[in-house]
């Protein structure tokens, strides 16, 4: 009975890991033949997407728009919180993510990635008044980041005291509410929520710098290679550029 029993259970196991391998994205043919590309973004983090009313706008919508326009599709865009997104992708319930994702060896090893496109830093934020100079002043101080982004890894595995929120706008308000001490996140997104006013500065010394890409399911490897073909072609022809510059943002291209 126990070996019965054993048995069960490890083909149970078998069945599991198989049907968890078996995940996998669309190819690019089965993208066109849906004739949309589903895309996940947690639009909270301006200007690379944020919500104008009903809809979501920003520098990677209009990006993904020409590359759709490339492929032949139609974009679709489902909202989330940022962990939903990488969850999402990896599951291959969507097609893509995209959300200022940076791209790092530890993601890589769970999902594709296109090419980078941008170089972003992720900057420290704190009142005008602090007296926080530096990455060196916030050992034992609190830090807010968004949940589930390089900030909060970063600041996490630097032993932080770390505040996670769901959304960028809470990571920001607990800083003016005086419920941490900075808060750490990406510069483009920092320097248009800190024009919003709340007293807040940016300080000049990075936590990082990272690049920037849209993330895919494994099995999606020769959707990535067109999107890549056409991404690249968008970066070297200036239409990138034109896209930051349109949104009045400096534009750091990949090396």
């Amino acid at each position: 009975m126990k070996k019965i029993i054993a048995l069960i259970l490890v083909a149970v196991m078998l069945t599991l890991t198989f049907t968890s391998c078996g995940v996998k994205g669309k190819t690019l043919a089965e993208v066109k033949e849906a004739g949309k590309l589903v895309v996940a973004t947690s639009p909270d983090f301006p200007p690379f997407e944020e919500m104008e009313g009903d809809e979501v706008v920003g520098i990677e919508v209009e990006i993904l728009k020409l590359i759709c326009k490339e492929l032949g599709v139609e974009l679709v865009i489902e909202t989330m919180d940022f962990d939903s997104v990488l969850s999402g992708v990896q599951s291959a319930k969507y097609d893509c993510g995209m959300s200022g994702i940076t791209v790092t060896p530890d993601r890589q090893k769970n999902m594709l990635f296109t090419d980078a496109y941008y170089v972003a830093a992720q900057v420290i934020v704190v009142k005008e008044d602090s007296t926080i100079a530096g990455k060196a002043d916030l050992k034992g101080k609190k830090v807010s980041v968004q949940t589930g982004t390089t900030a909060d890894e970063g600041c996490t595995d630097a032993g932080l005291d770390v505040q996670a929120f769901a959304a960028n706008a809470d990571a920001k308000a607990a800083l003016t509410t005086g419920k941490v001490d900075a808060w750490v996140v990406d510069n483009l997104t920092a320097l248009q929520m800190v024009e919003e006013g709340d007293g807040l500065k940016i300080l000049d010394e990075y936590m990082t710098e990272e690049p920037y890409g849209f993330a895919f399911a494994f099995g999606s490897e020769d959707l990535v290679e067109e999107i890549n073909k056409i991404l690249n072609k968008l970066i070297e022809d200036g239409t990138v550029q034109k896209i930051f510059d349109d949104f009045g943002e400096v534009y750091v291209k990949p090396e």
